[in-house]
């Protein structure tokens, strides 16, 4: 089976805001038919009379251009609490927020929506009691969201291991420990993780956990979606897959394809999660980097494009 390739939008946001342009710019400039399509540009929060035109040109522009919103995923000023929040208030609120973002995915015929299982605070990450309790609590607002998103078409979600403990996944024990309480949870429709190589606890005494070959090997066969980026042993930035970043990083499509499928792997969508300053003359150079990146995997993946750029 292929290994398809995706783009993460959280760096065209703010780049970009109408769908016309978001989506022309994807197919045609970057030149690729997979997205992963971050809430900035159909932000559930928007009134309903806001939103829903919103969604319908995002549907009609990728009709239009031959891209495809492969999932649905919170960005970067969308990194909160949400079902970890010590509030019920707060949380009901995040409940429905990602029942609308369901529904928005399946205007968009996407099958998948995810974020970070959640986000505690200090208070209740560290005290093992309180823990436990949120967790548990955060298990209810995942099932709910889950039983609404099973009625709308969605076939499974994800949840996005991270880099320090109470942001949950940090390193590859934890995350499969983490794992393991979701599955007996046995929720309407699967929720499963979506590891990112760069990400890992650096304090960790297990060199595996820093290590991005270890992360995608580990999780080739629970993890349909895998972020990357270019990777440097410091774990810098978001680095694109550009000439500059290359002759430094240690990423390499064949050695990382080669580390999936030693795990299982066959079909992953790895998606290009990529970040870019806002400064010059990085600021303008977002779009040919992007374009860049996917050239650089293009004879490895499928990148989906079904209409000439």
């Amino acid at each position: 089976m292929t290994f398809t390739l995706s783009i993460s939008t959280n760096p065209l946001v703010n780049r970009f805001a109408m769908p016309k342009d978001l989506v022309r710019v994807i197919g045609r400039e970057i030149s690729i038919g997979h997205v992963q399509l971050t809430h900035e540009f159909v932000n559930p929060s928007w009134p309903a009379a806001t939103l829903a035109p919103l969604v319908a040109e995002t549907a009609a522009a990728c009709a239009a251009e031959g891209v495809r919103i492969t999932s649905l995923m919170t960005g970067p000023y969308g990194r909160l609490n949400h079902f970890g929040h010590p509030d019920k208030g707060v949380r009901d609120y995040y409940v429905q927020w990602f029942k609308t973002l369901a529904e928005v995915a399946e205007d968009l015929d996407c099958r998948t929506i995810g974020t970070q299982f959640a986000i505690f605070t200090y208070a209740d990450y560290d005290d093992p009691q309180r823990r436990a309790a949120m967790i548990a609590t955060a298990l209810d607002c995942w099932r709910e969201v889950a039983e609404h998103a099973a009625r709308h078409g969605l076939t499974w979600l994800f949840w996005e291991p991270m880099s320090v403990g109470r942001e949950f996944g940090h390193t590859i024990r934890d995350t499969r420990a983490l794992q393991e309480v979701i599955d007996r949870a046995a929720l309407p429709i699967p929720l499963k993780p979506m590891v990112d190589i760069d990400h890992g606890d650096v304090s960790s005494a297990d060199p595996a956990d820093t290590d991005p070959f270890a992360w995608a090997r580990s999780f080739a066969t629970s993890s349909p979606i895998i972020h990357i980026k270019q990777s440097s042993m410091n774990k810098g930035g978001h680095w694109p897959f550009t000439r500059a970043y290359n002759e430094n990083g240690r990423i390499q499509p064949d050695r990382l394809l080669a580390e999936i499928r030693s795990g299982g792997g066959t079909d992953n969508e790895l998606c290009l999660e990529l970040a870019f300053r806002e400064r010059e003359p990085t600021d303008r150079q977002v779009v040919a980097a992007m374009r860049e990146s996917v050239e650089f995997w293009s004879e490895h993946t499928d990148t989906g494009l079904t209409k000439a750029a």
